[in-house]
């Protein structure tokens, strides 16, 4: 079992939600940010999508059918930090 840190896990969601073009107006529901992680990660992946919000990387959009997140693009730089973070690690 290899470790991540948690700015790796960070990075990976975020490298996800770039490549789906998730920015400002265009969300997708929280639940699908675990997704892809081993079964072992998935819970600190939770983690660290709470903790992305906190930072203000993510924003969340409460609707009808449950939360739903995008990437604020203000904080674009830090962002790329991360995701460059999670690509050293590939």
């Amino acid at each position: 079992m290899d470790s991540w840190t948690d700015d790796e896990i960070k990075g990976k969601v975020l490298h996800k939600l770039v490549r789906f073009g998730k920015f400002e107006a265009s969300h997708t529901a929280i639940e699908n940010l675990q997704k892809g992680f081993p079964s072992h990660l998935q819970g600190r992946a939770k983690e660290m999508v709470i903790e992305l919000k906190k930072e203000r990387i993510l924003l969340p959009k409460r609707t009808s059918y449950g939360e739903q997140i995008s990437i604020n693009l203000i904080m674009k730089n830090k962002v790329m930090e991360y995701v460059q973070k999670f690509l050293m690690k590939e």
